[in-house]
């Protein structure tokens, strides 16, 4: 199953391509008149078409930028005079460390608040975990990141709402990847600044998925007790939080994977307006700004990024799924 999947992200990827190119050729406007200066002479317009190879047909656009993609070129970017795909490759580690530092704590949250409903089944406790989780599915992260920025960023000041590391700490990642490395190399100062500083802005996106994973991992939770086999355990005398732990989760994590993996995709889209209101130097920030200098290069690059990352994320569910539970292996 997984090699079919892998087969299907080449047409899935040509897909992405065709779609882009044709929406950024429809869309108003002209990239080159909005780079060039006031005073620019027709030869030099004429330079920069030729430059970014738009003095071509729309055809002969596309054959060129499929080999490019297909080579991992992606031409320069229009406003920051950079090769695209490193433009890419610098921004991405903060993103791929935001969404994944939301998908633990989604995890975390939804996880053991489902267990706690579980647990707690037909008490208060599983009311207020009922209510919660209605509360926060109903709000979209970027108010979760606007309320703490009002909130915890100015009327009580306790986390840092703007930008990576203070401004009086100097670490430059070789990877890309602040946390990790800032940890591997023993700068505990960097580590802590950095994780302060993405706290919120995780959370943020993290709480309704969260909420998500609570609903699916309790009803899951539910229609796993109830089966044969968690009445003999119970008949054996294994405790409540035994059966819950050792039997009910490991046979009902399937659907809350699934859906975790499913919606990490989501997470890292969402990064766009949570590293903005952030001020985060992320993947997501530099899409926003591409589009408003209608960077043609550094769009498609940025959304082809997007593309794989998502086929390969739902690649890697697929496999963990079937490891999970044996009989989706047949």
């Amino acid at each position: 199953m997984p090699l079919k999947r892998l087969l299907w992200a080449v047409p899935t990827l040509f897909g992405v391509l065709v779609v882009v190119f044709v929406l950024l050729r429809l869309a108003p406007g002209d990239p080159i008149a909005m780079m060039i200066g006031p005073g620019a002479t027709p030869d030099d317009i004429r330079a920069l078409r030729t430059l970014y190879g738009f003095d071509r047909s729309v055809p002969e656009q596309f054959v060129i930028y499929l080999g490019q993609a297909a080579t991992g070129q992606f031409g320069q970017s229009i406003t920051l005079k950079r090769d695209v795909l490193e433009l890419v490759l610098a921004q991405l580690p903060l993103t791929l460390e935001l969404s994944l530092l939301a998908l633990g704590l989604a995890i975390l949250i939804g996880g053991g608040a489902a267990l706690a409903a579980v647990a707690w089944r037909g008490t208060a406790v599983e009311r207020v975990i009922d209510l919660f989780t209605g509360f926060v599915t109903a709000i979209p992260d970027f108010l979760w990141g606007l309320a703490g920025v009002l909130f915890l960023g100015v009327l009580l000041p306790v986390l840092p709402v703007f930008g990576l590391l203070d401004p009086t700490l100097r670490f430059e990642p070789v990877s890309g990847f602040m946390l990790g490395e800032s940890l591997l190399r023993g700068r505990l100062d960097v580590f802590g600044s950095a994780l302060h500083h993405l706290l919120w802005p995780a959370l943020s996106l993290s709480l309704p998925l969260a909420a998500m994973i609570s609903r699916v991992l309790k009803a899951s939770l539910l229609e796993v007790l109830a089966q044969d086999y968690i009445l003999i355990a119970r008949v054996k005398g294994f405790s409540p939080w035994q059966v819950l732990w050792r039997e009910a989760l490991r046979n009902a994590l399937g659907p809350a994977l699934t859906l975790a993996g499913v919606q990490f995709t989501f997470l890292i889209g969402g990064t766009v307006l949570i590293e903005r209101l952030f001020g985060l130097p992320g993947l997501g920030n530099m899409a926003i700004d591409a589009v408003i200098n209608r960077d043609l290069p550094l769009i498609q690059g940025i959304v082809l990024t997007f593309a794989l990352l998502f086929i390969l994320v739902n690649l890697a569910v697929d496999v963990l799924h079937t490891r999970i539970n044996p009989k989706l292996r047949r």
